[in-house]
């Protein structure tokens, strides 16, 4: 059981997988099973906030998705501006800011267009950030984030920021706290590699399209009741603070 101390994490990245196989195993066009995943993310925004989680980060679309057949990179480019569209409102309401982190210049202009004016309507939620991750790779943000900086040997905070600047992040998000994957599957794919640096790892085999709040819920208990040492010993400080 979580100690009365513990503490929620305060950013927590998913990478929903299983969408394909939702469809598949109820004899479904794959397209389906990445609608019900829409509902899905829904489910998780409404609870993450009940959670104490202030960033929530979501693995919608990696630069290595560009490899599937074309016509499932038309719907899902179709599917995530449908969302941002239907959405906006309803995270404005609640207090949720949406921001979307990865490549920009590949994208369809409709969506860049539906990006520009979630996170403009968006701006002022201080209840939940948001992060949806679209063409993102996280080895080529720190090769970008490097470029920007390969005239000053940067600190790791210099760094971040660069790395958020490569992404369109805007300001840098906590580091990840908890990492959650679903549909079995235990890798990262590329995904927050720096920013996961000491991140908790929770894997389920529940497929992302039925996965919601209780699912959620028994992944913070996880992380509540593990101990986090940082490199240190059982009950040790915490990591110094790097200086400038």
């Amino acid at each position: 059981m979580p100690g009365p101390d513990a503490e929620p994490p305060r950013h927590v990245a998913i990478i929903m997988d299983g969408n394909g196989r939702w469809a598949e195993r109820r004899g479904l066009p794959r397209a389906a099973g990445h609608v019900a995943g829409v509902e899905a993310v829904r489910r998780v925004v409404r609870a993450a906030p009940t959670h104490g989680i202030g960033t929530l980060t979501l693995y919608a679309f990696s630069s290595d998705n560009w490899r599937r057949p074309e016509p499932e990179v038309r719907m899902l480019m179709s599917l995530l501006r449908a969302y941002l569209r239907d959405e906006c409102a309803a995270c404005a309401r609640s207090g949720v800011r949406l921001r979307v982190i990865g490549r920009r210049d590949r994208l369809p202009v409709a969506l860049a267009e539906a990006i520009e004016q979630a996170e403009t309507a968006t701006a002022g939620g201080d209840c939940l950030e948001l992060r949806v991750a679209i063409d993102y790779s996280a080895r080529d943000a720190i090769l970008r984030a490097a470029t920007l900086l390969r005239d000053t040997p940067p600190t790791r905070e210099q760094f971040g920021a660069a790395l958020a600047a490569s992404t369109h992040a805007g300001a840098c998000a906590p580091d990840v706290d908890l990492v959650v994957r679903t549909a079995g599957e235990q890798r990262l794919s590329d995904f927050l590699l720096w920013e996961s640096a000491y991140a908790e790892l929770w894997f389920t085999r529940t497929l992302w399209p039925d996965f919601g709040a209780a699912h959620l819920a028994a992944a913070v208990r996880a992380f509540e009741r593990r101990e986090r040492r940082y490199g240190a010993l059982p009950g040790g400080t915490q990591p110094l603070a790097e200086s400038a």
